[in-house]
């Protein structure tokens, strides 16, 4: 039989433990979950790196000369909108190579032949994300 005295509940050693475990736990996780935002971001990056130096050459074999801007790539449907670097969380960030004008196909207007992130930072593999 219980005494009316008797409590119930955890003692203060058995809070901390869990409390310690609880910590450790989160102090594993917050790096791991960091490092997988970081890399599902550069893997966005990747992809749309590609999609967009596809579409700038399909847009060159197609109209016989560069584009002018990635802006050209949308408003001629080849592109549904510029994307945003998941970078930066810009549109306007990316970085754009032209043509050299005596390379170009037509000469008096040479266009854009790559495009590159606008970010300053370096990926997980440490390059910067510029070169990509």
């Amino acid at each position: 039989m219980q005494t009316g005295n008797a409590r119930r509940g955890f003692t203060i050693l058995e809070l901390v433990v869990v409390m310690a475990i609880i910590v450790t736990l989160v102090a594993i996780g917050v790096p791991t979950y960091t490092k997988s935002i970081i890399r599902a971001r550069e893997a966005v990056l990747h992809d749309q790196l590609f999609t967009m130096r596809q579409m700038i050459d399909e847009y060159t074999m197609d109209k016989q000369q560069a584009p002018q801007s990635l802006d050209d790539l949308v408003s001629e449907g080849y592109l549904r909108e510029i994307p945003k670097d998941p970078i930066t969380n810009s549109r306007s960030s990316w970085k754009i190579d032209m043509e050299d004008s005596l390379k170009a196909a037509d000469q008096t207007q040479p266009g854009m032949v790559d495009v590159h992130s606008g970010a300053t930072g370096t990926s997980l593999d440490g390059t910067a994300y510029s070169t990509w």
